[in-house]
């Protein structure tokens, strides 16, 4: 089973007015995630025609992703560590009429399999969240326990090659050597992510989690070099900067310095 991102950006109205999954200054940073996401749910929808997917989105927090998918017909459960993230979640989700079929949890990824009940879901979302858990191998065993047979992961972490090369584009030489070579590609104390990871080492842990990698995104390889002030007023930037993304996103030599690593997987 493979997935390929083909999908072109496009403005989708939400029963709010708002747009949704659409490519603007203010969304070029998740375009690609969520067009990803949209394929590979869209396959697994096949299994199912018709039927909305049972969907857990680990640490959703406000419901960027989730209130999308439930205007799109999907039972989205949100868990998140937050009770303010999940009042927003909850006033974000009435705004766009689908109150029904999100529901917010307070919780953390050790609580996952009791929380949202063992093989109950889909897909599950996993997006900034195995920096900084506990224990992110015990993370993960507990998102395949979430998973049906045959169900999605959608996982985005930091990457650590893209902040050595940050560091060093900074000027802050020692720190860029220290990031290079820390077991969790931090460059120093005060570093205020606790862990970044590599392709090998995140690939590692997935398989040793059961499960099976489809595809690997780089995500925000240009996106966090190029001026925000340039793609909010030169018109058509967004997109170009959105066609830039898309086009490097599997290149092995650009994919190396993103600064997330987007990976769909199946159990």
């Amino acid at each position: 089973m493979g997935w390929e991102v083909r999908c072109c950006p496009q403005r989708v109205r939400s029963r709010g007015g708002h747009s949704r999954w659409s490519i603007d200054a203010a969304s070029v940073r998740t375009a690609l995630v969520a067009e990803a996401l949209r394929v590979a749910l869209a396959g697994r929808a096949r299994i199912d025609p018709g039927a909305g997917l049972d969907i857990v989105d680990l640490g959703g927090g406000t419901g960027g992703f989730a209130v999308p998918l439930a205007v799109e017909g999907h039972r989205v459960t949100v868990v998140d560590p937050s009770p303010d993230a999940l009042a927003s979640l909850e006033r974000r989700a009435s705004d766009e009429g689908v109150s029904k079929l999100v529901h917010g949890v307070q919780g953390d990824a050790a609580e996952l399999p009791g929380l949202a009940g063992e093989s109950s879901a889909d897909a599950v979302l996993c997006h900034g969240v195995l920096e900084v858990v506990d224990d992110p191998a015990q993370a993960l065993q507990a998102m395949a326990s979430v998973l049906r047979e045959g169900g999605v992961l959608s996982l985005l972490v930091a990457q650590r090659n893209a902040v050595v090369l940050a560091r060093a584009l900074a000027g802050h030489l020692a720190e860029a050597r220290v990031a290079l070579q820390d077991a969790d590609g931090r460059w120093g104390p005060t570093d205020p992510m606790p862990r970044r990871f590599d392709e090998v080492g995140i690939t590692g842990l997935l398989a040793d989690a059961g499960f099976m990698v489809h595809t690997i995104h780089g995500v925000r390889t240009f996106t966090d070099l190029v001026p925000s002030a340039f793609v909010d007023s030169e018109p058509g930037a967004a997109e170009a900067l959105a066609d830039l993304e898309r086009s490097a996103s599997q290149h092995p030599a650009f994919r190396a310095i993103a600064t997330q690593l987007h990976i769909l997987a199946t159990r």
